[in-house]
């Protein structure tokens, strides 16, 4: 039994848009990156689905999957090394308050 590419592409959108609505309604740095991960983990969705019913015998979407993930994760230690700085500058990872760091 196998599942159709539409249900993929429904819950790759989904994952999509609670993203954008994370990113744009949050006020914790923090949220704002995990809504930033669900955006990336939606197209990597896609890459593995139009890969496995475009070409299925090819691995490029697979590598390109793989490589986002990568480079997501490179993203995240950036982002929170830089999430740690801010906390011992002015005590709080509110955006609001990052005005603060403003010279």
């Amino acid at each position: 039994m196998m599942i159709h590419m539409e249900y993929y592409l429904v819950v790759s959108t989904i994952m999509m848009f609670a993203g954008i609505y994370g990113f744009f309604t949050r006020r914790n740095t923090l949220a704002i990156l995990i809504s930033v991960e669900l955006m990336l983990n939606a197209t990597d969705i896609n890459f593995a689905v139009f890969n496995r019913f475009l070409f299925p015998d090819g691995l490029e979407g697979y590598f390109f999957a793989l490589f986002s993930i990568a480079i997501s994760a490179a993203e995240t230690a950036v982002a929170i090394a830089i999430m740690i700085n801010i906390y011992r500058n002015i005590r709080s990872i509110q955006v609001k308050k990052l005005d603060d760091m403003k010279w």
